[in-house]
């Protein structure tokens, strides 16, 4: 059993809710523009280099694990963008924890203060995500920047004592180093994303790597 000692809480910006709202839409939530970055970052992609990715086998999931899921927003809208299709996030959380314990489920998303957004964020926490949030930064030229690529590690290595489990949705190559960091602590990283928008490396480097392609009618709203 891992250490028990609660770390700092990251700080969260939206309110946390856990309701399963039934017969609403909340339940095939949609990636849409709202908490997009402005641009993919595909240079690593396995799709981009035409590289194959490497097999990797099943791991056995045992239900007193603990498990938390880290979901990054603006990745996943570029790789669900060119699917041509929309992301249903119930379903990804409930395929992350695989009967485990989940302890904590966080989505990292970007606003630009459009009062659309509200809607996407409040459907995201319905499906039992805690929604954290940075404002779109515009620069003079019109370039527009926002990841959350350090505050997402940051909350990875701060809730490393108490998971076992770290479910990454993301296929940036750049989480390498910290998935890394919590390996080398002890801890299992299984990574969920489509293959057509996943790095090489960060594949190579997971415990165990979920091809949400493959199941397409469960992960895809068309």
């Amino acid at each position: 059993m891992y250490s028990q000692r609660s770390p700092s809480r990251p700080r969260r910006i939206s309110t946390r809710s856990t309701s399963r709202g039934t017969g609403e839409s909340s339940a095939a939530t949609r990636v849409s523009k709202v908490g997009s970055a402005s641009t993919p970052r595909q240079a690593d992609s396995a799709e981009t280099h035409g590289k194959q990715l490497i097999e990797k086998r099943e791991l056995t999931k045992y239900p007193d694990q603990r498990v938390g899921i880290f979901v990054d927003v603006s990745n996943m809208y570029w790789s669900v963008r060119r699917l041509g299709g929309s992301l249903n996030f119930r379903n990804l959380r409930e395929s992350a924890v695989q009967g485990r314990k989940l302890i904590r489920a966080l989505a990292y998303a970007v606003t630009s203060g459009e009062p659309e957004e509200e809607k996407f964020f409040s459907a995201l926490a319905k499906s039992g995500f805690e929604v954290k949030l940075k404002q779109l930064q515009v620069f003079s030229g019109g370039k527009k920047k926002a990841d959350w690529d350090v505050g997402l590690a940051m909350d990875m290595v701060r809730l490393a004592p108490m998971i076992d489990v770290a479910v990454l949705v993301s296929g940036d190559g750049d989480y390498v180093p910290v998935i890394e960091y919590l390996q080398n602590s002890g801890r299992i990283v299984e990574v969920m994303a489509f293959k057509e928008g996943v790095s090489a490396k960060i594949v190579e480097r997971a415990d165990a790597f979920i091809d949400m392609g493959k199941e397409q009618s469960r992960f895809l709203i068309r």
